[in-house]
């Protein structure tokens, strides 16, 4: 048993690493890291390598709402309440009424072309609905990767829009799957639905926010011996949040994302540390969910229904997306034909919809392995082909903008708040910077401008002004602000 044990670990911290490794080199090509995951868990399942046999939904269901809950929470915590401010109203109306406008469409889609088109695979009304209520959600973990790890910027409001939309949008999938079920195995009444859709909305809202606040005073005021603690405390509350909203009855999802908006939004104990701790526990969380989801896909179950799945996922997105966008945005006046358009385009499928599908399997309705494999084609469908051309199709429409080069520090290990707005930056000595003289005073720096360090070598020291610079010096220089910091590069004649 413990060889076994032993040898699964071996097997799993493996193909992590090849994760990793292969994910990196994904970034050369354009293609969304996270597909690599997918299909990396893809091939070392039962119809790939056979490297480990993994069949369980509910435990990869279980994986997925883990991840999940750690994906949301901390694109919450990443959101600025500043940015989004201008886009919440649109936003909220494209996770609800877009979502479900999507999932009607493209329900209606499904059972028309799956009974009068192609025979080998029929679905009834309802399943049909239940396959497009699972991929109607876009992504989170997707959106947050293309979006932050490409550092793309949008004009028109059109990241915090697209970011917004994501984390709050799952609820309603979740939902609609969740109801559709329960007709496919009994009766429920439409007043049941309404109040059911309700208590998960409010429950959701008021347990992320005042469960949000609660943690808030909590860390402030629990004074830990050990500072390392408030991360795992911090983590403990992200699964508090999810797990105690979900047992009133509330939908845990958009309370884990509220609670992190709220969190990311204040100050409190040692949050960069925490930050940091989230940002590195999410990649963790994103791999292990989609390596496992794809160790539970059989590759030879797609073939059947690949046809199928090219037809559904073309509709949506050339038809039902876009359709839902536009009714849902055509009502605010500050997004032009090409961010609407733009928007309709970055519906991406991916972990969310697979975690979904494994809930009708779990269930035993009729055609969920179907279901399952649908799914399983549309979401690589749409991060091949979608998240691929996401900052393409920005650039095309001309909706992207410069983006700023944040100063990356290698040699000192040191980092600000957020809410400092001094900037940070290296300048390396050259022999051009000491012609004016080779003391820190003969450097021709601005005002609210100071040399804090300096590396020379291996050793690192506090300058004073008549400290004696040599070529190769790794000086750490800080400014009150950005334009600060542009001014030092021009006056001491360093490149960006």
């Amino acid at each position: 048993m413990i060889v076994a044990f032993d040898l699964l670990l071996l097997v799993g911290s493996l193909l992590m690493f090849f994760s990793i490794a292969v994910g990196k080199a994904s970034s050369r090509f354009g293609v969304p890291v996270l597909l690599f995951f997918l299909l990396v868990g893809f091939a070392a399942g039962t119809d790939g390598f056979d490297v480990l046999d993994f069949n369980s939904p509910l435990l990869a269901q279980y994986i997925g709402v883990l991840a999940l809950v750690i994906i949301l929470f901390s694109g919450g915590m990443d959101t600025r309440i500043a940015d989004i401010r201008p886009v919440i109203a649109p936003g909220l109306v494209m996770a609800t009424a877009g979502v479900f406008v999507t999932a009607m469409l493209t329900g209606i889609f499904i059972y028309v072309v799956s009974n009068f088109w192609l025979i080998n695979i029929k679905f009834g009304f309802t399943e049909s609905l239940l396959l497009a209520a699972v991929m109607a959600s876009t992504d989170s973990a997707s959106v947050f990767s293309i979006l932050r790890n490409k550092g793309l910027a949008l004009k028109e409001n059109l990241r915090p829009l697209l970011e917004l939309e994501s984390g709050s949008n799952d609820p309603m999938a979740y939902l609609m799957t969740i109801v559709l079920i329960q007709l496919l195995q009994g009766d429920v009444s439409g007043g049941l639905i309404v109040w059911t859709f309700v208590k998960q909305l409010v429950l959701g809202l008021a347990g992320g926010l005042l469960l949000g606040r609660l943690a808030h005073f909590i860390i402030n005021r629990i004074n830990l011996d050990n500072d390392a603690i408030y991360s795992v405390l911090l983590l403990v509350v992200a699964f508090f949040i999810y797990s105690f909203t979900a047992f009133l009855g509330g939908n845990g999802y958009l309370a884990a994302y509220v609670g992190g908006l709220y969190l990311g939004n204040r100050r409190f104990v040692h949050k960069r540390s925490s930050v940091r701790f989230f940002e590195g526990l999410t990649w963790l969380a994103q791999i292990i969910m989609f390596l496992s989801l794809g160790l539970l896909a059989v590759p030879s179950k797609m073939i059947p229904i690949a046809l199928l799945g090219c037809v559904i996922s073309g509709f949506m997105i050339l038809f039902s997306r876009p359709i839902a966008t536009w009714l849902c945005l055509t009502p605010f006046r500050m997004f032009s034909i090409k961010a609407r358009s733009f928007v309709s385009f970055v519906g991406l499928r991916g972990a969310v919809p697979i975690v979904f599908a494994t809930y009708p399997w779990i269930a035993q309705v009729e055609h969920s392995d179907q279901i399952f494999n649908i799914v399983f084609f549309v979401t690589l469908f749409s991060m091949l082909f979608q998240g691929t051309l996401v900052p393409s199709v920005a650039h095309w429409l001309r909706l992207d903008l410069p983006v700023k080069k944040k100063d990356k520090l290698t040699e000192f290990d040191v980092d600000f708040s957020d809410d400092i707005g001094s900037a940070m930056a290296e300048i390396k000595v050259t022999t051009n910077m000491l012609f004016g003289g080779n003391r820190l005073i003969d450097l021709n720096l601005p005002e609210h401008t100071l040399v804090a360090m300096v590396k020379r070598k291996r050793n690192y020291f506090i300058p004073r002004g008549n400290t004696i610079l040599e070529p190769g010096d790794t000086l750490l220089v800080m400014s009150e602000t950005e334009a600060g910091m542009n001014e030092t590069r021009q006056l001491l004649e360093v490149g960006d």
